[in-house]
């Protein structure tokens, strides 16, 4: 299936997205949202996923060093049925461990300032996760 994929980084306060291009070669970051209340998330993931013409969702997945899921992972799956309620399309979820230090690492060596790296990361994070759930085949 070809078409733009959307990346999550999900978090309570911010939410990071990163998108593909059409043919899924490469993930780009595309903007930190912060979150305000029930409806007015609802309206701008509506409005972003349909102005970025995305076909499925990449939610990235909190997992404990062991593999295992603990809270953080049960509110990203929340998170993802709730993008799946509002936009009926499809949601995927995917390993993020060290998504958000690999951010920051990539966002330190460019030599940003600490404040310019806070405004980036949420976005290069749902980035590396979109690069690597396509790099994995973009399992199902």
């Amino acid at each position: 299936m070809k078409g733009r994929l959307l990346g999550v980084d999900f978090g309570m306060k911010r939410v990071g997205f990163a998108v593909t291009d059409p043919d899924r070669i490469i993930a780009s970051p595309l903007e930190t949202y912060e979150r305000q209340d029930a409806e007015s998330d609802a309206a701008h993931y509506k409005s972003l996923i349909a102005r970025e013409q995305i076909v499925a969702i990449v939610v990235g997945l909190p997992m404990h060093n062991d593999g295992r899921e603990g809270k953080s992972a049960e509110l990203a799956r929340a998170f993802g049925q709730m993008l799946n309620q509002v936009t009926s399309l499809p949601v995927h979820y995917w390993d993020e461990r060290f998504s958000t230090v690999q951010a920051e690492a990539a966002l330190w060596s460019a030599g940003l300032t600490h404040r310019k790296r806070a405004e980036r990361r949420d976005r290069v994070a749902a980035q590396m996760i979109l690069q690597s759930y396509m790099e994995a085949g973009c399992p199902e």
